[in-house]
This record gives structure tokens, sequence and C-alpha cells, in this order.
């Protein structure tokens, strides 16, 4: 088995936990000249979380690779009642239930971390069924989809909402097992709609938000481009087109003589005659692309018209306030947009080439909170400067491009599904980690993987990496 273990991916590993450890030392160092490797520092506690992950990852190496597939339905049936057990024995900590204490506080593990590997066994063993393909009936996108928000339903009751957005990314994995893109086209699209709309919320124009307005203006643009190339009828959309041309210059030639339109009647009028009319012209052709079009029109109508009370009703106020500093509404740098300015000023700092290892200002008069954690990123870019966060995000790409490279020569589906998943939670917590700290994305409580610190983080990204490497030892074994 050793000598059919992929060491590239074993070595990236290696190399970006030791650096983790490094960076945390670096985060947490106060002067006091602690050694690395002392036990009372967050780096050494992390050194020890990381070889008891190696030890952990040693196990799941040494066990048959075919128990993976065997048990994985009974493994995510037990973390889903560890996460269901969660919400009511964990303690509130700061407004989560997330975290089981055991031992009397000597050891806290968050159950969410694991539910990572448990899912992607599931959704691996359920592609992996006879006979079974995602497009061929709907109830197997309902099957794919149930095992996939299970975890993340429970985890939001958890009030862990950072942890549950990354099961999300699992949508690559149906995307790559033959999930039509118009899906991901229009999980792109309610994120543009979402940005819009509440971002330019104040300016009006024709009487509507403009963003509202703007929003309204996309929809028609894309139900022509729909018209055009997925559809793939000239006739039809240039007909909508000219009638939507014509609309506008009505409106715009009203506007001139001061006489005012109400813009929401105006955009869902000349959008509900387009839609009349392709339905009419559509009659003597097959429907099926033209439905999925209207629809796509009409659905992303409804999700405008429901932002407002999503975003004014369905999110915590805090949640609210972490999207208006993103997004640049407000400015608040005592507040939500403290950590993120800090963290800028940090990374800024640092230059082209750093300030130098344990040289870091910011990083050493705790400017930035959390800095060891969610925002241990910000530690590299003061100290290591651009080279060294550049060198860091190639190691990354180098292992997301090493798991896709061995997720692609499995021979299952099972294999190729799971490695896949493995590809879809780095990715996320990569883009989306850094992406925060850099102000690009509302702070949401993601760790950078093998590097934040934290033992429940770490073990569960070893656990998911080398249940990997030995479904990949199993393709080479049955080889041989």
């Amino acid at each position: 088995m050793f000598r059919n273990l992929d060491w590239i991916t074993i070595f990236l590993y290696l190399l970006l936990v030791g650096a983790g450890i490094i960076s945390i030392y670096a985060a947490s160092y106060d002067f006091d000249n602690a050694a690395i490797l002392d036990f009372k520092e967050f780096s050494g506690k992390q050194f020890l979380w990381a070889g008891l992950g190696l030890l952990l990852g040693g196990v799941v190496l040494l066990l048959d690779y075919r128990l993976y597939e065997a048990y994985a339905y009974p493994i995510y049936g037990f973390v889903v009642f560890i996460l269901l057990l969660t919400i009511f024995i964990a303690p509130d900590i700061k407004g989560s239930r997330s975290w089981i204490v055991i031992g009397g506080g000597l050891l806290s593990l968050q159950p969410a971390e694991f539910g990572k590997f448990a899912t992607a066994l599931a959704l691996a063993k359920l592609f992996d069924s006879y006979n079974f393909n995602l497009n061929q009936k709907l109830t197997n996108y309902f099957r794919a989809l149930m095992i996939i928000f299970i975890p993340i339903i429970l985890i939001l009751l958890q009030k862990e909402t950072g942890s549950a957005l990354v099961y999300v990314s699992l949508i690559f994995v149906l995307y790559r097992e033959g999930m039509s893109g118009l899906v991901l086209f229009s999980v792109l699209c309610a994120v543009v709609y979402f940005v819009v709309a509440v971002k330019f919320a104040d300016p009006l124009i024709l009487g509507i938000p403009m963003g509202q307005f703007t929003v309204l203006l996309i929809i028609c643009l894309i139900f022509c481009c729909m018209l055009l190339f997925y559809c793939k009828d000239m006739i039809i959309a240039r007909n909508v087109i000219i009638g939507y041309a014509a609309a506008a210059a009505l409106v715009a030639g009203l506007a001139a003589f001061g006489i005012d339109i109400n813009g929401d009647i105006f955009f869902l009028t000349i959008l509900a005659a387009g839609i009349v009319y392709t339905v009419i012209a559509m009659l003597k052709y097959k429907i099926g692309k033209f439905l999925v079009t209207i629809g796509f029109a009409v659905m992303s109508v409804i999700f405008l018209f429901s932002v407002n009370y999503v975003f004014d009703n369905i999110l915590q106020p805090h949640q609210r306030q972490r999207i208006k500093v993103t997004l640049g509404i407000v400015e608040d740098l005592r507040g939500a947009g403290y950590n993120v300015n800090q963290s800028k000023i940090a990374i800024g700092s640092g230059g082209l080439a750093g300030k130098g290892f344990l040289n870091g200002t910011q990083t050493k008069l705790k400017y930035v909170p959390e800095q060891h954690t969610d925002f241990i990123f910000c530690t590299i870019g003061e100290e290591e400067g651009f080279v060294g966060a550049s060198l860091v995000l190639i190691a990354f790409l180098a292992l997301i491009l090493r798991v896709i490279h061995v997720a692609e020569r499995q021979r299952t589906p099972f294999g190729r599904v799971y490695g896949y998943c493995v590809v879809s939670y780095l990715i996320f917590h990569l883009s989306i980690n850094v992406g925060m700290v850099l102000g690009l994305c509302p702070v949401i409580g993601i760790p950078l993987p093998l590097f934040s610190y934290g033992g429940s983080s770490l073990w569960g990204f070893t656990i998911l990496l080398f249940i990997l490497l030995r479904i990949d030892c199993g393709r080479k074994e049955r080889r041989d």
C-alpha cells in the first residue's frame, strides 16, 4: 500500500501543514521568546494536532479501501446524528452551538468539519450505485441534493453559517457528473442580482431603486441572449430585441416631455410581452428550450423581488452589516469592518518582500483579531510580502491540481466523485478565506485549510485527503 501512495500529495500536505505551524507561531509571537514547539503556545498545540492528525491519517491508510465504500452510508448517518445531537448539547459560544466539549474543556471538536468527508463518501456511494445517472430521472437530483442539504440544515440550526456554506460547493461535483451548466449559470446570476440590488438600493431611476432597475435590464438582456444562443432562434430573438428597443425609445421620449413612468410596470410589461410573443412564436417548434428560457426569466424576476425581504428579514443584523461593509455601502471601521480593515493594512504594509519573519508590527501588536485562525493569511502577507503570499497560493494551487489529477485517474465513479468533493471543499475554503481577508467577501468564519489554527479543521481535512489517497491506492492494487 505504501508503495502505491501518491507521495506528491503527501509532500504538498506536509508542506502546507508545516508552513501553517510556522505562520501560527508568527501570528501569536509576542516577544517573550517562546519556543515554536512550546505546547502552551498556539503553534505548539497545532504541532500536536498535526502529529495526532498524521496518526489518524495512518489509520485511514491502513484500513481496506473497500470499507469506505461499503460503510459510506452508515458513516454518513452517524455523523448526521452527531450534528443533530450537537444542536442540543453544545454550549453557546459567541451565539453558536457548534462545538462539542469533551473532558471538561480539555478537548473541543466541531462536528461540521468531520461532516465533510462523511458527506463526500455518501455522495460518492450514490453515484457509484448500479446504473445511476444524474440526468436519468428527477428523483436522482433529489437524492443527491438531499445528501448535501441535510448537513447544511443541521449546521444552520447550530447557527454556524460559514461552515454550512462550504457544503454548497458540492454543486460543482454535480456539474462534473453531468448536471446542466444552466444551474451554475443560474447560481451566478442569483449572486449578481443580489449584489447589484443590495448595493444600489438608494438611487432611483424611473421611480424604482437603481439596483432593481439594473437587474431588470440584465434579465431582459439575458432573455434575449438565451433566445439567440441557447434556443438558437435568430428570428424570435431579433423581434424581441426590436420590441424592447422600441419600448425603451418610447420611455425616453416620454421622459423628455416630463411624463413619469413607473420602472417596475415598464420592465414587467415589456418582459411579459416578450414572453407572450415567444410563447406564440414557438408553438411550431420543439418547446423544451423555450420553456427553460421563459422559466429562467420568470424565476429571475421572482428572485429579484424577494431580495429585499431576505436581506431585511432573514439575515441576522451582523450579517447584513458585514455585507454592507464588503459592498462598500457603509464604512464601519470600528465595528463590522474593523477586522478586514486591519487585515488589509497588515497585508499592504508587507509590500513586495515583507517585513521579515517575526517582524510584522500589525501582527505583533495584535491589531488583527483572530490572526492565528481565520485571518492567518494577513500574517503571511505582512511578514513575507507579496512573494510569500504568492508562494502559499501556488502551493495550494499545486495541491488542488494534484487532487484533480488523482480524481480523474480513478476507475470507479466512487473514487472520482469523492476526489472532486475534496477539490470542491479546498477551492471554496481557499477562495472565501483569502477573499475575506482581502475584503472581497463578507467575514463568515471560514478557516484557511491546513493553515489556520484548530484541531477540528486540520483533522477534518487530513481524514478527507487521506481517504482519497487510500482509495487511489486501491485503484493501483486492483490493477496489480
